[in-house]
């Protein structure tokens, strides 16, 4: 009987890299958790993407360095030599605790084992080269010196023979001359920074020698750039003064001094035989640190098809980080130096909190925002959510014409609008506003409005969607709640309030009565047209004896709010809820009452 058959070994010839950490031990004991933030960044922002880019491949890292594998030697030596070159831009940046590597090279067999490691005097050898290198530097074998010569923009030096541990032969070393050259830092015009969170996007670095693909990269980057555009809250850095720094190796925090910008997106784009690689990243230009990066692996079949889902993809997200930025520098801002904006951020950032000592708080900040500039739309906009917000908790009952602050919500969407039709958001507030009022054809025009100007908008993206399910196209509406809970990940919970109205007229009850569980769970009386509509839910689904309890709370939560005709009761509440729930067709608004009459109430 023959036995198992014995596992084939795999050879092949190679260039190995061995990188590993100066002072390892030392930074660690200065600094355990900052020196491991730091390499960690430097792994993956510095020397990952370079393998990558030579047509390499780290199979094995520890704790302070790495191992890499490339199929040629040139490539091998123009990564460490680029890895080294960035560590040195590094560290004239930042001189106090500069990261340092040591890196050998060599050229040998080498065996690799099932789950892709690789072992052998082809590895053995480049790690002992590393060990001999000094800091900063790269020391390859005399195998790599015969492949490369004449073919980097290196030097290199013969540094003899040397007798290593393990390795029965002398090796042939050679050192590349350095020093490192560092760019140079001219001190550049400085911009002052807008009002706005300003930024500008470089174009993207095309790594493939495909002229198409240079055509590709810079037409990502103008997507890029006309989709941020939409944002009002951006001042976004026009193209030919972001494109004049192509091929310039400028420390970000330069450029953004150069153009007046507070945040740099920057990327890449490699083509890697059937597929493209698409690379971006936003930098604060202040302060040169990461706030995000990306990568996206596409088809070249399918890539230009795509490409403005990808610049899409990278706005959403770009977006919203630089405006929650913003938003952040602007409270750590002493009083004394806050402008409207500043005032309207604030305000904007506790707006989504509903007690009523907070909105009293982010009606002051956008009224004070006023007074500095009465031109400033989305001051309006935000003191027309603040009214509306006081009618939904102080208005249960009272007719709407005659809700002063319901009134003054409409109003104040109105002269955002006078002040400025362009702006997005002054489209999307309006519409909300004429929704409440049940101007559907209003409402409905300035939605869409809204979102043609910026389909990237979150925000504009579910209240549209549930417009869309008032006016009895729910399935027209849902794939918009979809995107905006794509384009913002960490969407307030309101967001499930609207997407519940979407689902409701859809028959999927399940998932209503699932979301407005979680959205009343703490504080059910104090949502009560969530109580009923999760009542009419649960009717509808035969839970009834769910459904009745929620429709008690309902009828105690709305006779404790109640400021209407003080002889009503559950049958006016019930209307009451209906006609605040702005349903545009008949059908739609049976299919609320049959649930709500399923629930135990007069409907």
């Amino acid at each position: 009987m023959s036995g198992p058959s014995p596992t084939r070994v795999q050879r092949r010839l190679a260039a190995i890299l061995a990188a590993d950490l100066v002072g390892f031990s030392a930074l660690m004991s200065r600094d355990e958790e900052g020196t491991l933030t730091k390499i960690k960044q430097l792994r993956l922002e510095i020397i990952e993407p370079r393998v990558h880019d030579h047509g390499g491949r780290v199979f094995k890292t520890t704790g302070d360095g790495l191992l890499a594998e490339f199929s040629s030697p040139v490539e091998a030596v123009r990564c460490a030599l680029g890895v080294q070159e960035a560590l040195a831009s590094c560290a004239a940046q930042e001189p106090a605790h500069p990261l340092q590597l040591r890196i050998g090279i060599n050229l040998g067999d080498i065996i690799i084992e099932e789950d892709g490691d690789a072992y052998g005097d082809g590895v053995n050898v480049a790690a002992r080269l590393e060990q001999l290198a000094d800091p900063g530097s790269v020391w390859i074998s005399g195998a790599v010196y015969d492949q490369i010569e004449g073919k980097v923009e290196a030097s290199f030096e013969s540094r003899g023979e040397r007798q290593v541990k393990n390795i029965a032969r002398p090796l042939r070393v050679y050192a590349d001359c350095g020093p490192r050259p560092i760019p140079s830092r001219k001190e550049p015009k400085v911009l002052p920074l807008s009002d706005r969170p300003s930024i500008a996007v470089l174009p993207f670095d095309n790594m493939s020698g495909d002229l198409e693909q240079i055509y590709f990269s810079d037409g990502i980057t103008e997507d890029v750039i006309t989709e941020l555009s939409r944002f009002r809250e951006l001042l976004v850095i026009a193209r030919h003064s972001s494109f004049s720094f192509r091929s310039q190796s400028v420390d970000v925090r330069e450029i953004g001094q150069t153009l007046g910008a507070g945040y740099v997106v920057e990327g890449s784009v490699r083509r890697a035989g059937s597929r493209v690689r698409i690379t971006a990243q936003l930098v604060d230009a202040v302060t040169g640190c990461h706030l995000w990066a990306e990568r996206y692996d596409r088809s070249v079949e399918d890539v230009f098809s795509i490409q403005e889902e990808i610049a899409q993809s990278i706005v959403a997200t770009v977006a919203q980080r630089v405006i929650e930025s913003s938003e952040v520098a602007a409270r750590r801002r002493p009083p004394e130096d806050i402008r409207a904006y500043d005032l309207f951020l604030q305000g904007y950032r506790i707006s989504d909190v509903f007690t009523p000592e907070a909105q009293i708080k982010v009606k002051a900040f956008f009224e004070q925002a006023l007074q500095i500039d009465p031109g400033f739309a989305r001051a309006y906009t935000g003191l027309a959510y603040v009214y509306i917000n006081r009618a939904i908790d102080h208005g249960v009952g009272v007719p709407r014409e005659k809700d002063e602050n319901r009134v003054m919500a409409l109003r104040s969407a109105e002269q955002a609008l006078a002040v400025d039709p362009n702006d997005p958001r002054v489209h999307a507030t309006l519409g909300y506003m004429c929704l409440t009022w049940r101007q559907f054809d209003r409402a409905e025009h300035h939605m869409d409005l809204a979102r043609s100007m910026n389909p990237n908008d979150a925000i504009i993206q579910i209240t549209w969607g549930w417009l869309q399910a008032c006016l009895g196209r729910a399935g027209r509406g849902l794939p918009a709640a979809e995107v905006a809970f794509r384009l913002n990940p960490r969407h307030p919970t309101w967001y499930n309030f609207y997407l519940s109205r979407i689902l409701f007229p859809l028959g999927r009850y399940s998932e209503v009565a699932a979301l407005l569980e979680r959205r009343t769970m703490d504080a059910p009386a104090r949502h009560p047209r969530d109580m009923a509509w999760r009542a009419a839910a649960l009717g509808h689904l035969g839970q009834l004896d769910a459904a009745y309890r929620c429709s008690e709370v309902f009828v105690q939560s709305v006779r404790s709010y109640w400021k209407g005709d003080p002889e009503a009761g559950p049958r006016e509440y019930v209307n009451w809820l209906v006609d605040l729930a702005y349903l545009h067709r008949s059908e739609d608004e049976g299919r609320l009452r049959d649930g709500l009459r399923l629930a135990g109430l007069p409907a």
